[in-house]
């Protein structure tokens, strides 16, 4: 009888696990629609910069540039890695919102 009673306590308490495993696993990650342009900017910033780390990131907004091109600006922080100096770099990245084709990016250094 304890053995019959701890096998279905065993496999309930499995079963249960294994259900909130999958369910958590299941549920959609939510990802803001400028995501896609901060990768791009961190990632051509690091090829820019690469004497630094980025150890800030902050999405500023959205600008409509002309009617079929819009900007995506964000200002990132950047450490040089031996660690002598800090520095900020707001970058701009500018694609078509109807294809999401990528055009261009720009960056303006600043010391704040």
């Amino acid at each position: 009888m304890k053995r019959t009673f701890r096998a279905i306590f065993i496999f309930s308490f499995l079963f249960c696990i294994f259900c909130n495993v999958n369910s958590v696993a299941a549920e959609p990650v939510y990802e803001p629609p400028y995501a896609k342009w901060g990768k791009i900017a961190v990632e051509k910033t690091i090829q820019k910069y690469p004497q630094s780390d980025v150890i800030d990131y902050l999405h500023i907004g959205r600008e409509q540039k002309t009617p079929t091109v819009s900007v995506e600006k964000f200002k990132l922080w950047l450490r040089l890695k031996d660690g002598s100096r800090e520095f900020g770099v707001y970058v701009n990245v500018e694609f078509e919102p109807r294809t999401e084709r990528y055009l261009g990016i720009t960056y303006i250094e600043t010391d704040r």
